[in-house]
């Protein structure tokens, strides 16, 4: 894919917004190849995503940055604008399910994403061959009572380390403290089985087929403080029916599991994820 510029902002709603911004790109000469707008009415504002072949401009990214910027101030925009000649990296954290780390490490290697996966950091050994046979560094962080604290200090520096763009939480079973939330607001995304914030706990498949569900789904969101209350960003179901016991559940979970994952974390590699309050606007 050709190199490209992506600009996302969200502002208060009024006229002139598109004008303004494509007028810019337009005067030197760029071209558009994506452009995506949504105005929400109840909210008043307004979410744009834009691509940009970086070819077609006679500058650099950063004085692009500087022309946009008094169109911002303006219309006082949240905005940010990415290179897409620089991978992400993404920290996988995983416990012992390892359903979901094969089909990111998977999408990796097929190359699906044009990422870079620094490490892999777990609180069990489990997957350590699997993930070093891939050539990425693997770190055994033990979950134990009186190890938790060092050890979700040590999470944080070796995402900061590995200068790390999002950190996914692969199943990994684990509360991250709220300290470790807030430092990385909207950056934490996480896999939980089933449409929030149903069946929490312990065996959530049994404790669906138990209520006789005829739905199982999953829910990608990114992570706050809040457990599992953070703002979604995909979901998906399967239907189930009398005849499905509890293991074809959690096979039929896992399965869907790691497609949201996976769609998720691509949408929020591609910028298509914009975040107002608890609500998302995502670009397909």
């Amino acid at each position: 894919m050709a190199r490209h510029y992506t600009l996302t902002l969200s502002c208060p709603d009024r006229v002139g917004i598109v004008a303004a911004v494509s007028g810019l790109i337009a005067g030197h000469g760029g071209w558009i190849t994506e452009a995506n707008h949504h105005s929400d009415p109840e909210a008043g504002r307004f979410f744009m995503r834009q691509e940009i072949l970086a070819d077609s401009l006679p500058f650099g990214i950063e004085t692009f940055r500087e022309r946009i910027a008094p169109i911002a101030a303006h219309f006082t925009m949240d905005w940010q604008l990415v290179d897409s000649a620089r991978k992400k990296r993404v920290v996988i954290l995983v416990s012992q399910l390892g359903h979901c780390l094969y089909d990111l490490l998977a999408r990796w290697q097929a190359q699906e994403w044009d990422i870079e996966i620094p490490c892999v950091i777990s609180n069990h050994d489990t997957h350590r061959r699997f993930v070093e046979w891939h050539g990425i560094p693997f770190h055994h962080l033990p979950s134990a009572p009186n190890y938790k604290a060092e050890a979700f200090a040590r999470i944080q520096e070796l995402f900061d380390d590995a200068h790390g763009d999002v950190m996914v939480l692969a199943r990994y079973m684990q509360i991250l403290p709220e300290a470790l939330c807030r430092r990385y607001p909207n950056r934490i995304i996480n896999i939980h089985h089933g449409f929030l914030p149903s069946f929490k706990g312990a065996k959530p498949y049994h404790q669906a087929y138990e209520r006789g569900v005829k739905l199982v789904g999953a829910t990608c969101h990114y992570v706050t403080s809040d457990l599992d209350d953070g703002p979604i960003i995909e979901q998906d179901v399967v239907r189930v029916d009398h005849s499905d016991d509890p293991s074809d559940l959690v096979r039929y979970g896992r399965d869907i599991e790691r497609t949201v994952l996976a769609r998720g974390l691509g949408y929020h590699l591609d910028d298509r994820v914009l975040i107002h309050g608890r609500r998302t606007v995502v670009f397909r």
